[in-house]
């Protein structure tokens, strides 16, 4: 019987595996594709049945992508804008999560409910208001159009995971370091965001990602070459009659580099402050 049981435990254990290796093929089969058609040459892409993998390899596609196009001026705005709005927005909501973790008062839930209904919203609805905004301020086909549109997205989201991190920091040690002489503000700054930085750092890597990726204020708030960010330079592969594939998945693969990047150097904390948020001290 005991041998019957340690192998009814190694079949299991093995199922179990061999069901996590599926599930991380089919979510991984989409970039896998990617990278498979971005060194198919042209020819090869355009085959009466599918070809799963590249008879011969070419980097032909990457060559055209930055020698027809400008994606390194794509690349550069995409850079500019996801970084400064994820600083403003990481500032702005560890200022405001804190205010709303450490005094609470009797609206303190509403304006916290009001927030996440605001973020609810769906982002077509708000499209127009916003361009009208910056119409009339005269910030059309300008990084802070950029940045002022997604940071209105990004802080109420940045402020219900770090509201709910500060929680969980014991308020003791603030009096502690106040009690040595520390002022409110330097409490926050050398004990509560040091804490924090699990949490801040999960919130930075979502604000950065999600204005990475954005696409649709992009197209509306911008104009001209000079100022396009990634995905609206990648939209423009596709056209009426055709789609360049070869460049497309190229710049699509060039395109998921520094995200994959800062998830392997950011996943500890990544996990930690999607954890511990959720446990008050």
């Amino acid at each position: 019987m005991k041998i019957q049981r340690i192998w009814r435990a190694v079949w299991l254990n093995l199922l179990f595996a061999l069901l996590i290796v599926v599930i991380i093929f089919y979510a991984l089969s989409p970039f896998i594709w990617t990278v498979i058609s971005s060194i198919k040459p042209l020819n090869e892409l355009w085959t009466p049945t599918v070809q799963y993998w590249p008879r011969h390899p070419t980097l032909e596609n990457y060559r055209d992508l930055l020698k027809q196009t400008p994606f390194g001026l794509y690349f550069r705005n995409s850079t500019i804008v996801a970084t400064l709005t994820t600083l403003v927005s990481v500032i702005v909501a560890t200022m405001a999560a804190y205010s709303l973790s450490r005094f609470k008062g009797r609206f303190s839930t509403s304006f916290l409910l009001f927030m996440i209904f605001f973020r609810m919203f769906p982002t077509v609805l708000m499209i127009i208001p916003i361009f009208l905004i910056m119409k009339a301020l005269h910030l059309l086909d300008t990084y802070a159009a950029l940045v002022v549109a997604y940071t209105t997205f990004s802080i109420p989201f940045c402020i219900w995971m770090l509201k709910g991190y500060f929680d969980s920091i014991p308020y003791e040690l603030e009096e502690a370091a106040r009690v040595d002489g520390c002022t409110r503000g330097g409490a926050l700054l050398r004990i509560v965001v040091p804490l924090s930085a699990p949490g801040i750092a999960a919130t930075a890597i979502y604000t950065f990602i999600g204005a990475w990726n954005e696409l649709l204020f992009a197209v509306m708030l911008t104009h001209s070459t000079h100022m396009r960010t990634l995905p609206v330079g990648l939209k423009l592969f596709i056209g009426e009659y055709t789609i360049e594939w070869g460049m497309l998945t190229a710049g699509g693969v060039l395109t998921s580099i520094p995200v994959a990047i800062g998830f392997m150097f950011l996943q500890r904390y990544l996990v930690q402050g999607l954890t511990a948020g959720g446990i008050k001290a």
